[in-house]
């Protein structure tokens, strides 16, 4: 009974990490928003100690900054901050092409395939949030495939900061169709075992994050906020 018990919590901890993580990536709490406790209670019928767990977790993702006198804030990073963060991880993403396309199985592309072919499914209908999550796990199994855990510490802690903003950068349609030819040739890459071909195509397609989360974020539409004041 106390196996079953541990494992309802544990699957609890997951489903409110998971759900809070979305709600800060697709920007429905906005970045620098304070996290309201009992507003969130509420909002994923959960109480405060599995909320708490969530948020602990999040900050040490990196979604999340713990800020004295001001508790629990969603991350919100400056231009420098995006600068430097897309500057690093354009190059663990291309050190983790190089690398997948030398060690990947048969069977690890055929998933990859299998998860490009739902991406484009969500495109089509034009499910925003279905698509990022897909894409998320497409760069995460290319990360995973390297075969090495120290690049992929370091990869998922520097792209948990800008996850968020690597939502955002889809919701232009000429930019998400330029990222969906980009995926596309990275499964060519892979399939190909094109070590310095894949890396090449993964370093242009975080340079083109970056290039359109700064110019977002001069325009005021990444913090709309700011730009009003």
């Amino acid at each position: 009974m106390a196996e079953v018990l541990e494992m309802s919590r544990l699957a609890l901890h997951d489903q409110v990490v998971a759900r809070l993580r979305n709600l800060l990536v697709e920007g429905l709490i906005p970045p620098g928003a304070k996290l309201n406790e009992r507003e969130l209670c509420e909002r994923l019928q959960i109480s405060r100690t599995p909320l708490r767990e969530a948020i602990k977790l999040l900050a040490a993702e990196g979604l999340v900054d713990l800020l004295p006198n001001r508790g629990a804030v969603a991350v919100k990073l400056t231009e420098a901050d995006v600068m430097h963060s897309f500057e690093v991880l354009a190059a663990l993403e291309g050190l983790s092409g190089e690398l997948a396309a030398q060690r990947i199985s048969d069977a690890e592309i055929a998933e990859l395939r299998a998860l490009h072919y739902e991406m484009l499914a969500c495109h089509a209908r034009r499910d925003l949030s279905g698509y990022y999550r897909l894409n998320a796990r497409i760069h995460t199994a290319i990360n995973e495939a390297a075969g090495n855990p120290v690049l992929a510490q370091s990869y998922r802690a520097i792209n948990a900061r800008v996850q968020a903003l690597r939502f955002r950068t889809n919701q232009d349609e000429a930019k998400w169709s330029r990222a969906l030819d980009e995926h596309q040739r990275m499964i060519e890459a892979l399939a190909a075992r094109d070590a310095a071909g894949l890396r090449a195509i993964l370093v242009e397609h975080l340079l083109a994050k970056r290039d359109t989360v700064l110019a977002l974020l001069r325009a005021g539409e990444i913090y709309p906020a700011e730009a009003a004041r």
